[in-house]
């Protein structure tokens, strides 16, 4: 299983520098590097590279290199006779691997339409979330806590809930970029007015609110670790988040004052994937122990039921 956790960890990395990567490619507009054409580039396999070919033609490398090290990890666990939520968890990885090859490609020969933009970095998000369970699963990781498994449960789920927070304010924030919303409206207030009435203004502030609520339930889980002595594991990991999304409305400030200059939208892109991978791999790490069976019950890892 080393090489398994290997492949996972290898990947999950270039994931993250594929994502990160893709946001400089969109903010220095040079998603259409290669034409009209996916997969050749410019109409060959490997065109003149200068510019913004370099720049496009280097984000599907990436990729490709990526989808190489997929496929090999889907095959390591085929092969290993892995255990069957694995064997899932390999599944959707392929699932999600093919989904994104085929948005990356809807986005290059429409010529970057943003709903499909959007759904192309989410659909990016949860893979890096597959590839964080894999990894940590192989790696048999637990969290320290000094809470009951009913508490761990609670605790699961407000997680839960911050995930999907987070994914919809990377959503709005992709939505909002490639549809040029991102200076609708100040750091402070829309403009001329302090409310926001046209479409990009209500759009760019709706990112706002979803960036905020996001950054209170961060931080209000962070108190609630120290407060109820959830465990020194658990409270370091959930501080750690707590900052990072305080740095995250900063970039963001920072990207609308700079009128998103290209080195503050990389950055608050880059910080808000990294805030995601933090809570996406505390979630996992406190479900390791703790798995949902089908029929609705809550179950530790000797398979004992949990009255919630």
């Amino acid at each position: 299983m080393i090489i398994i956790k290997l492949v996972a960890i290898i990947s999950l990395a270039l994931t993250y520098i594929l994502i990160v990567f893709g946001g400089y490619v969109a903010s220095s507009e040079s998603g259409m590097g290669c034409g009209p054409e996916w997969p050749l580039c410019n109409g060959e396999v490997i065109p003149i590279l200068e510019n913004e070919t370099l720049i496009e033609f280097a984000h599907r490398v990436i990729g490709l290199l990526l989808a190489i090290l997929v496929v090999s990890l889907y095959v390591q666990i085929k092969r290993k006779n892995s255990s069957n939520i694995l064997q899932k968890a390999g599944n959707w990885l392929i699932v999600l691997l093919t989904l994104q090859v085929l948005a990356g490609a809807v986005v290059v020969v429409l010529d970057l339409p943003s709903i499909v933009v959007t759904v192309h970095l989410l659909v990016a998000m949860l893979f890096m979330l597959v590839l964080l369970w894999i990894y940590r699963t192989e790696s048999h990781s637990r969290i320290e806590t000094i809470v009951s498994d009913t508490e761990k449960v609670k605790i699961i789920s407000q997680l839960n809930v911050l995930i999907i927070l987070l994914l919809l304010t990377m959503g709005f924030g992709a939505y909002i970029k490639h549809e040029y919303y991102g200076l609708a409206c100040d750091w402070l207030d829309c403009r001329e007015t302090l409310l926001p009435v046209t479409k990009p203004e209500i759009l760019q502030t709706g990112h706002r609110v979803l960036a905020v609520l996001t950054a209170a339930y961060t931080i209000l889980l962070m108190f609630k670790a120290y407060m109820n002595n959830w465990g020194l594991g658990l409270k370091k990991r959930l501080l750690l988040a707590a900052a990072v999304v305080l740095i995250q409305i900063i970039s963001g400030i920072l990207t609308i004052v700079t009128n998103i200059s290209i080195p503050w939208a990389v950055v608050h892109l880059a910080i808000g994937t990294a805030l995601f991978m933090i809570i996406a791999d505390t979630r996992i790490v406190m479900g390791i122990t703790i798995t949902k069976v089908t029929g609705g019950t809550w179950t530790d890892d000797k398979g004992q039921p949990i009255n919630k």
